[in-house]
């Protein structure tokens, strides 16, 4: 079968043909109909994976120690040859799809042959037959087209950050970090009667929020943005914050704690840094919490 991958050392993806994989206890043998490309997570690792070796090695500093104390141990050759070893592989792609079930393995239950399914987690990647296990595997209703039942992992992902922020009707909400996490958030918290406001760095991320129905849709650079959330908020801040970004910077944290309200909540949905600044999170005795992609049972 096919299965698209990396090569870690250059970055240069492949469709190989690899062995399919054998139906072992808990899991679930799909026929992937389609998969989703992520276009954060999946961007990153293409663009980490194509960086010079000094760039790797600066963005990956945890690991070039380790790197070193294994080379003192183990001798310069054979750590050499370790890490050429691993560049060199082909690494897998992908964890969101969907597709029919072929088999399935006799400790699984309420799943059968031919159920239409959505798959989520490292084995449901770009392939075209996927092992995933029970707890990632979800029937869809009859009749689902199977292209919108493909996302339906990342949008469990953005369904996990509202979940962590206790949303109540009628709650004032931002979403900092408009990409396809941060859209489908700023969708489930309309659907749940809550009013979104979204900030991105990106002026295509907030046309495309516009286009979807959101008026309160600002760039993250917007002169005086901490009193326009105030302002829409009667000047008590919003109720709660979710973090749908990706980066190094520690901005995102630190002006959620600057618009959220006192007692109000932080959920960090995205990969971003948590040395932030004291002060807002003390004085307003902020409510900090991390969203685990899909949440219980990945």
């Amino acid at each position: 079968m096919k299965q698209l991958t990396q090569n870690l050392k250059d970055g240069a993806m492949l469709a190989r043909e690899v062995a399919r994989p054998v139906l072992s206890p808990g899991k679930v043998l799909v026929r992937t109909g389609y998969s989703v490309i992520s276009g954060g997570t999946e961007g990153k690792t293409v663009s980490d994976a194509r960086k010079s070796y000094l760039e790797k090695a600066k963005s990956r500093q945890k690991e070039v120690k380790q790197v070193i104390e294994l080379a003192k141990s183990t001798g310069i050759r054979e750590t050499y040859d370790l890490v050429m070893n691993k560049l060199e592989a082909y690494s897998a792609l992908g964890y969101a799809c969907a597709g029919t079930v072929i088999d399935v393995a006799g400790d699984v239950n309420g799943m059968k042959i031919g159920d239409v399914v959505a798959c989520g987690g490292a084995d449901a990647g770009h392939a075209e037959v996927v092992s995933v296990g029970k707890n990632l595997c979800a029937r869809v209703h009859e009749g689902t087209d199977v292209r919108h039942a493909a996302i339906a992992t990342i949008a469990a992902i953005a369904m996990q950050g509202v979940r962590q922020a206790e949303v109540n009707l009628g709650e004032r909400v931002a979403v900092i970090g408009l990409g396809l996490i941060g859209q489908l958030t700023m969708q489930l918290l309309s659907a749940g009667g809550a009013e979104a406001i979204g900030i991105d760095i990106d002026s295509r991320q907030i046309e495309l929020a516009k286009k979807c129905g959101f008026r309160n849709v600002f760039p993250a650079s917007q002169e005086g943005l901490a009193q326009v959330v105030a302002d829409l908020t009667a000047g008590h801040g919003v109720d709660a914050v979710i973090i749908t970004a990706g980066t190094s910077s520690l901005q995102p944290v630190n002006f959620a704690g600057e618009i959220c309200r006192k007692k109000g909540k932080v959920v960090i949905v995205g990969a971003v840094p948590t040395g932030f600044e004291r002060k807002h999170y003390y004085r307003k005795e902020l409510d900090l919490r991390m969203s685990s992609s899909y949440g219980p049972g990945r």
